[in-house]
């Protein structure tokens, strides 16, 4: 493909200048993002509130019949190919949830970028190859589209895993502070639900995410007629072992009426125990992780500082024989 037929009347020139351009310019919007300060708890506030107001709407509100919700263009596309349907794209909402990504087009944009991306990035690798280099093999354009068609493919879904374990780290490592406000919370006489609210509150600045989560729990817990959904959904939200018991015992309190201070305080000490033993194996592979960086760099350096000296005077007096 010559210069020519380029899109837009652009040259190899043109294409490349445009694109330091766009990664200039989103460089300094990087810069500045990161130097404006922002309030993680203004945004989860928001999203408190509309959730307790689409509960009311459904729990109160009596359904309007005959109108429609204005559809988007990419809930138009999903719902044309059918791909809301089934068992697959729950998962992929599950997900999202834990990943925090619950808005209600969430799943709509996920599905509109997998199905797109892939088609982008082959067209622009091609693009770009054609323009940097086109004397290159047709087999190997082809293989570097197919590459990049792959990595639109599964990209969002990687990067989807990885922000979910980041969130489920960040809740892992907070989670035994948060428990022992709720037992203060409990001591003190709060509710189930007011000392959720409370420790949302109080953890809000240290740990958004747990805070987060546990807000909206707090919001479910008011308004779902059945108490133990409300539990269960924070389980979905965050699918892990040390969260399931918690909703575990949460739920057979709720059942039995046993006390709920005194559960908590259990799982507190033991989450505690789990914690600063993850914290001793750490330390018990710390001599056999700093092994393979002593052979490259330290030792070398030592080694130099202890021979050099005297290798600088056998060499000397070799050349004074």
């Amino acid at each position: 493909m010559s210069p020519d037929l380029l899109p837009f009347g652009l040259n190899p020139q043109m294409l490349v200048s445009v694109m330091t351009g766009l990664g200039t310019f989103a460089s300094i919007l990087a810069i500045i993002r990161a130097f404006v300060p922002h309030d993680p708890m203004r945004s989860r506030l928001k999203l408190h509130a509309k959730r307790r107001s689409e509960l009311r709407t459904e729990l109160i509100a009596t359904p309007r019949r005959g109108r429609q919700a204005p559809v988007t263009l990419l809930r138009n596309l999903v719902e044309r190919l059918k791909l809301t349907q089934g068992s697959e794209s729950r998962g992929t909402a599950d997900k999202l949830a834990q990943a925090g990504l619950r808005t209600r087009d969430a799943l709509v944009v996920f599905l509109s970028i997998r199905l797109v991306l892939p088609l982008v990035l082959s067209v622009f690798t091609w693009i770009m190859i054609e323009a940097l280099s086109p004397a290159m093999v047709t087999v190997y354009k082809l293989f570097a589209t197919v590459v990049a068609a792959v990595a639109g493919a599964y990209g969002p879904s990687l990067l989807l895993g990885k922000l979910i374990r980041r969130r489920q780290k960040a809740l892992q490592k907070a989670l035994p502070d948060a428990l022992d406000l709720m037992v203060i919370c409990a001591e003190a006489g709060l509710s189930l639900d007011g000392s959720l609210t409370r420790v949302a509150r109080e953890i809000g600045n240290a740990a958004p995410e747990l805070a987060d989560e546990l807000g909206l729990t707090a919001i479910e817990l008011g308004f779902l007629p059945n108490r133990t959904e409300a539990l269960r959904n924070l389980q979905k939200r965050a699918d892990m072992p040390s969260i399931r018991g918690v909703i575990n015992t949460l739920v057979q309190t709720e059942r039995y009426g046993t006390p709920l201070a005194s559960s908590l305080r259990v799982l507190t000490a033991e989450y505690r125990d789990q914690r600063m033993m993850k914290a001793e194996e750490k330390a018990g592979r710390l001599p056999a992780t700093l092994t393979v960086p002593m052979i490259l760099f330290i030792l070398p350096t030592l080694f130099i500082v202890l021979c050099g000296p005297a290798a600088i005077n056998v060499m000397h007096t070799l050349r004074g024989h």
